[in-house]
């Protein structure tokens, strides 16, 4: 028996990722589908499609990383319902560093 909810979710692997406008969807191997709003990570939220699509699955399939947007999830964190853990001040940043590299 699970002694925390980390334990409960422990081994889930993601195979496949979908990113639209509006959600995050992630299939696991056991055969659930999770589908989060995308709003829940900003950087996937404000990147364009093509680099929404450029993923990998890490740890095989415990984490999905968006190596353009310098962007990890744990499946567990989305099982969790646990939304970006990544500061005001850092999105922030992030995004200034962004459009100052499209201004170029």
């Amino acid at each position: 028996m699970p002694t925390s909810p980390v334990d409960a979710v422990r081994g889930a692997e993601a195979t496949t990722v979908r990113v639209n406008d509006d959600a995050l969807t992630v299939e696991l191997i056991d055969g659930r589908t999770l589908t989060v709003p995308i709003v829940w990570f900003p950087r996937l939220s404000n990147a364009t499609a093509d680099e929404r699509s450029n993923h990998q699955m890490i740890g095989g399939g415990v984490g999905i990383h968006w190596p353009d947007l310098d962007e990890d999830i744990e499946v567990a964190q989305l099982l969790l319902g646990w939304t970006s853990g990544e500061s005001q001040q850092s999105l922030r940043r992030w995004l200034d560093e962004r459009a100052s590299r499209k201004a170029s």
